[in-house]
């Protein structure tokens, strides 16, 4: 059977990641200054962190972080330093040579803990997670094959946008070119920007 409201559902989650929040910045940085192919390791990394979450909610902890705020407000502050700290990386690295092969210095791994923690550190994320996907879940029936609908959809649509926002930043790459740290500039500033709106605007 599908979720409660699934239509709905779909509406609420195209609209969070056609807004390009802090794993939408970071890849079109990545796609920048290291490819698209660097950036699927990220991407997985990022879906990978959604499902460790929606499975600890749904599965694990229940209503445990709307009942013990401070790991909510723990995890913003991991967040906010890892933002801080990725918007120093991308000030610091240079866009690619796509005329040159040079040697990335970034492994596959990293790429991937980069999209890990900073989805895994979202605040945006675990408000979400308990408080408005269990709301599509009948509990009465048989939640198992709800979750796994709700979660597969939310990956697959994830993953694309996450990669669609890596294409187009490609299609920039000649302006980027012309304008080697403009766009690196522009990024560690917006995620200077977000890190500092959490601190302000989220309290638990």
């Amino acid at each position: 059977m599908l979720p409660l409201d699934y239509i709905l559902y779909l509406q609420i989650i195209i609209f969070l990641f056609i807004t390009p929040g802090t794993p939408r910045i970071v890849i079109i940085s990545y796609s920048m200054n290291y490819g698209v192919s660097k950036c699927i390791w990220s991407a997985f990394g990022d879906v990978t962190a959604n499902l460790f979450q929606a499975t600890l909610v749904i599965f694990v902890i229940g209503s445990f972080f709307s009942e013990n705020l401070i790991f909510l407000n723990l995890f913003k502050w991991i967040g906010i330093i890892y933002l801080l700290y990725l918007a120093y990386d991308i000030y610091k690295s240079h866009p690619k040579d796509i005329s040159k092969q040079g040697s990335i210095k970034k492994s596959n791994l990293s790429f991937f803990k980069d999209g890990f923690i900073v989805a895994g550190t979202s605040p945006k994320a675990w408000m979400f997670f308990p408080f408005i996907f269990p709301q599509f879940i009948d509990f009465n029936s048989n939640y198992l094959i709800q979750f796994i609908i709700l979660i597969t959809t939310y990956i697959v649509l994830d993953f694309l946008s996450l990669i669609g926002y890596a294409l187009l930043a490609q299609k920039l790459i000649n302006w980027i070119k012309a304008n080697p740290k403009t766009i690196n500039t522009i990024s560690a500033s917006v995620l200077v920007i977000i890190a500092f709106i959490i601190v302000i605007t989220q309290r638990f």
